[in-house]
C-alpha cells in the first residue's frame, strides 16, 4: 500500500499565534480615496450558500451556461457615528461626541456627561477619523453594540466637511459598499482552543513503534542550539481566534430583501435574517454570529473578478457551513 502524504498547513507566517484580544479586528493602514467616503463598514456572519449565475465571460471556457458560486452570507444593519477623532502626527488630538447616542452604547463605553470641545475650536490636525458603533439589537443579538474606528477618503478639509454631516446619523450599506467592489474582509476565526501539532500544523504521525510518542514532531532542533527552540518547529498551542485578514473578496449582491435568501425556519446556527445583506464571494473567516469589518481593499488586485447575472439563490437549509 503506497504511503500517504499531505503537506503541512498552517503558515508559518502568523506568529506569534495568541488568541486576539478583541472580538473587533483593528485596522492599522487605510486606503486612499480622493472623494469623501466612510472606508468600512461591518457586519455580522450569518452563513454560506451557494449561488448559479449565468457566464458572460468572454474567454470562459464555460460561457452561456450557468455555474455555481459558493458565497458567504452577512447581515449588515445600519451603522451608527458616536464621534469625530482628530489625529495630529498618527496621535489622537481630541473628540467630538454627538449629542443624540442611543442608550445601549453607555454598556460598551463611558459616555461624556457634557460635551466641552466645539468642531470649530479644533484647527491644529492631521487626519480624521470617525467612531462608529453596530445595533445588534435590529438582529437580535443581546450583546453590547460594538465600536469600531473608520478612515475617511479625500483631503482634511474634506473630511471634515463630511463628518460633520454624518455625525449622529444612521449609515446603510448601499452608502458606501457597491455591488461588483472588492474588499477586505476582517475577522477573527474561529476559536478551536488547545490543540496539539498533528491538528494545529498537519504533521504526519509516526510509526507505531516510536519511543516518545506517535502525536510529537520527531525533533527539536540541532543539537549545537541545546535550549533554543526555533519557532518554525511545530508545537501544541492556541488554534484559532486570531485576528486575519481574506484580501480582495468580490461583493456578488447587497440585498434589501432579506425574504429573498431566508431560508425556511432561518439559517441554521443563526435565525432569520431582517436586515440589509450582503454577499461575498467564496468564504470569510469567523464563526456565525461574528462581527466582520469590510474595508476598501489595500492592495487591489489587478484583475478584478467579473460581476455576472444571477440566475438563482440556494434557500436551502442543508448548508455545509
Amino acid at each position: 500500500m503506497a504511503n500517504p502524504r499531505k503537506p503541512t498547513h498552517g503558515s508559518m507566517q502568523f506568529w506569534p499565534r495568541s488568541r486576539a484580544q478583541r472580538v473587533v479586528p483593528r485596522v492599522k493602514s487605510w486606503p486612499t480615496l480622493n472623494e469623501p467616503k466612510v472606508l468600512c463598514f461591518a457586519g455580522y456572519k450569518a452563513g454560506m450558500t451557494h449561488i448559479l449565475l449565468n457566464d458572460t465571460r468572454k474567454n470562459s471556457l464555460t460561457r452561456n451556461m450557468e455555474i455555481k458560486w459558493p458565497v458567504t452570507i452577512v447581515e449588515c444593519p445600519n451603522i451608527k457615528v458616536a464621534s469625530i477623532k482628530f489625529y495630529k502626527n498618527s496621535q489622537p488630538l481630541s473628540e467630538i461626541f454627538s449629542t443624540n447616542l442611543d442608550k445601549e452604547l453607555a454598556r460598551a463605553i463611558t459616555l461624556p456627561k457634557k460635551i466641552k470641545n466645539k468642531i470649530e475650536d479644533i484647527k491644529d490636525f492631521d487626519d480624521i477619523r470617525i467612531l462608529c458603533y453596530t445595533q445588534p439589537k435590529l438582529i437580535g443579538l443581546k450583546k453590547k453594540p460594538d465600536i469600531f474606528e473608520a478612515g475617511l477618503g479625500g483631503n482634511k478639509e474634506q473630511k471634515l466637511e463630511y463628518a460633520k454631516n454624518i455625525l449622529g446619523k444612521e449609515i446603510s450599506v448601499s452608502d458606501i459598499l457597491k455591488e461588483g467592489m472588492i474588499v477586505d474582509a476582517h475577522a477573527v476565526t474561529k476559536g478551536k482552543g488547545f490543540q496539539g501539532p498533528v491538528k494545529r500544523f498537519g504533521i504526519a504521525l509516526k510509526r507505531h513503534k516510536s519511543e516518545k510518542g506517535r502525536r510529537q514532531p520527531g525533533s527539536l532542533g540541532g543539537w549545537r542550539a541545546q535550549g533554543h527552540v526555533m519557532y518554525r518547529v511545530p508545537h501544541a498551542g492556541q488554534m484559532g481566534f486570531q485576528t486575519r485578514t481574506d484580501y480582495n473578496k468580490l461583493i456578488v449582491k447587497i440585498g434589501h430583501k432579506p425574504e429573498e435568501i431566508n431560508q425556511n425556519g432561518g439559517l441554521v446556527k443563526y435565525g432569520v435574517i431582517t436586515n440589509n445583506y450582503v454577499l461575498i464571494k467564496g468564504t470569510i473567516s469567523g464563526s456565525r454570529n461574528r462581527f466582520i469589518r469590510l474595508v476598501f481593499p489595500i492592495k487591489p488586485a489587478k484583475k478584478r473578478p467579473e460581476l455576472m447575472p444571477i440566475t438563482y439563490i440556494s434557500t436551502s437549509s442543508k448548508q455545509g457551513r
